[in-house]
């Protein structure tokens, strides 16, 4: 009876997580905050981090945005095309990810044409003038999830 219960909890708690990718190896998560916060010591290096997703790419589900509860820190994780599928129903659930840290330089026109993308992506109007300026943006090359239920 006892084998049978502790069996029906541990299926309980395996339900509600999607696991994604590679299996995550580190032990703990930072939060989104800690990672672009200080993010330059972590460049190259494998982090994870746990924080709550607030867009899916609904054209192929390669990529994720998540954010620190609370807070306006957020962090795009992105896979390969076809190497992990985020469900695209995921948005508001929280998320563990890991993978390396990198960093993007991008032109004032490659802004642009990223923003462009992801607003056609998302089904979302864009104006190219509101872009005024290049951009370092930081993105985790995920290669592994547990989204979280």
């Amino acid at each position: 009876m006892r084998i049978a219960v502790f069996l029906a909890a541990a299926t309980a708690l395996a339900a509600g997580e999607q696991k994604l990718g590679k299996p995550l190896q580190l032990a703990q998560p930072s939060s989104v905050e800690a990672v672009t916060g200080n993010p330059a010591p972590l460049l190259g290096k494998t982090v994870q981090v746990k924080g709550k997703i607030t867009e899916v790419c609904q054209m192929m589900g390669c990529w994720i945005a998540l954010v620190e509860p609370g807070k306006q820190a957020n962090l795009r994780v992105k896979v390969a095309d076809g190497e992990i599928v985020f469900p695209k129903d995921s948005v508001g659930k929280m998320a563990i990810a890991e993978g390396k840290l990198t960093k993007l330089e991008l032109t004032k026109e490659q802004v642009i044409a990223r923003a462009r993308h992801e607003a056609e992506e998302q089904g979302r109007k864009f104006d190219a003038s509101s872009v005024k300026r290049s951009a370092a943006i930081y993105e985790l090359q995920g290669t592994g999830a547990v989204i979280l239920d």
